[in-house]
């Protein structure tokens, strides 16, 4: 058998690389090693409907849910303060049918998908699947997190999240709660589907995720639980290389999740838009330096935002709940509500850097004078 370009993973970043390809003329099997395009869906399935826009995607009925009003962040004292996010058009979709959204573009452009079939191995002329060698000229991995458990275990931390029918799930309202001894370098969080359900998630370095879930949806109150997910996510970053070889790796494969929330709808799918665009142009001219447009285009849009999400990730890893505790009294009502009114979802260093105070607060920048804080600052 032969395609132009197999992909293996037919999660959003390599779904959208297919489109692509496809729609440029080029012959491209994506291969799915699970049943179902779509399963098993462990994301928290916030999105801003710019960066949907941005990937080439108006979701349909059954993909979009609704939109978020607003975040509510809590300290481990029970401080908090509520961001509003009308602004930011954020919406809360169906990643399962999001994902089915996107194969039926792909489709429609001419590519073939293939679910039940899991990638083996790369050979000569091609790669191995579990049923059949597949000669073709690029081969795309956009395996997701099970890729680089293989190469570096360092970025990746335990999560699992519920999805839940209670009464305090409030439609339109998220909740996000920082713990450092409950969820030591990330946070525990609620995002509704509807009035009544949705999803409620933990993670943290070295907990046990199943007993912190169940403590917190203990602490919550009464609620039915209707599916449980257990995955690890990346937080680490962007690894060296996106294309080595013949191998381009997009997605959350690539490290394209964010450090700070590991929500990557929009930068791991624009990894694939990249890539499927980058591929084509090297399969009409059969010029290799084409493929590096993708590493250099996705690094342009998302460099630098990432670098510094990376470093308040390292900050978080190190402060205490004491401290913590002492950011949140400091926090002044005008940067909540200029956070509000002007900040970008998918783009969310410069509400960090107002939240740890290094624009509008000297008391909140006085308590994390560290490395970090003056690396931001330069």
């Amino acid at each position: 058998m032969y395609s132009d370009v197999v992909v293996a993973g037919g999660s959003i970043a390599g779904l959208l690389c297919a489109r692509e390809i496809a729609s440029r003329g080029f012959s491209v099997l994506v291969i799915e090693e699970d049943h179902e395009i779509g399963t098993p869906e462990h994301c928290g399935g916030l999105v801003s409907l710019a960066g949907l826009e941005e990937i080439g995607v108006i979701p349909f009925n059954k993909t979009f849910n609704h939109t978020i009003e607003s975040a509510k962040i809590s300290a481990p004292n029970g401080n908090s303060f509520s961001i509003k996010t009308k602004q930011q058009k954020i919406v809360e979709i169906s990643r399962r049918e999001l994902d089915k959204q996107i194969a039926f573009q792909a489709q429609k452009r001419g590519a073939k998908i293939k679910v039940r079939t899991s990638f083996q191995e790369i050979t000569e002329t091609g790669i191995r699947t579990n049923e059949e060698k597949i000669d073709c000229k690029i081969f795309v991995d956009a395996r997701g997190i099970s890729s680089l458990i293989q190469k570096d275990r360092t970025g990746i931390i335990s999560s699992g999240q519920y999805e839940v029918y209670a009464e305090w799930i409030k439609k339109g309202k998220v909740e996000v709660m920082f713990d450092q001894e409950k969820y030591p370098g990330f946070f525990a969080w609620i995002i509704p589907s509807d009035e009544g359900k949705g999803k409620i998630g933990v993670a943290g370095k070295g907990i046990n995720v199943s007993e912190t879930l169940e403590k917190l949806i203990k602490e919550k109150g009464n609620c039915s639980i209707i599916r449980k997910i257990y995955a690890p996510i990346w937080i680490k970053g962007p690894i060296e290389n996106f294309v080595y070889g013949k191998t381009v790796v997009v997605g959350d494969a690539a490290g394209q999740a964010k450090p700070t929330t590991a929500g990557g709808i929009f930068t791991s799918g624009l990894g694939g838009v990249f890539a499927g665009k980058a591929i084509s142009e090297f399969l009409r001219t059969g010029d290799k330096q084409k493929l590096e447009e993708y590493q250099k285009n996705w690094t342009g849009k998302f460099g630098n935002e990432f670098e510094t999400q990376k470093i308040a990730r390292k900050m978080l890893e190190r402060i205490d709940n004491k401290t913590i505790n002492k950011i949140f009294e400091s926090i002044k009502p005008e940067i909540i509500e200029e956070i509000s009114e002007k900040e970008d979802f998918d783009f969310h260093t410069s509400s960090i850097l107002k939240i740890l105070g290094i624009k509008g607060s000297l008391k909140t920048a006085q308590i994390l004078l560290t490395g970090e804080i003056k690396k931001l600052l330069s």
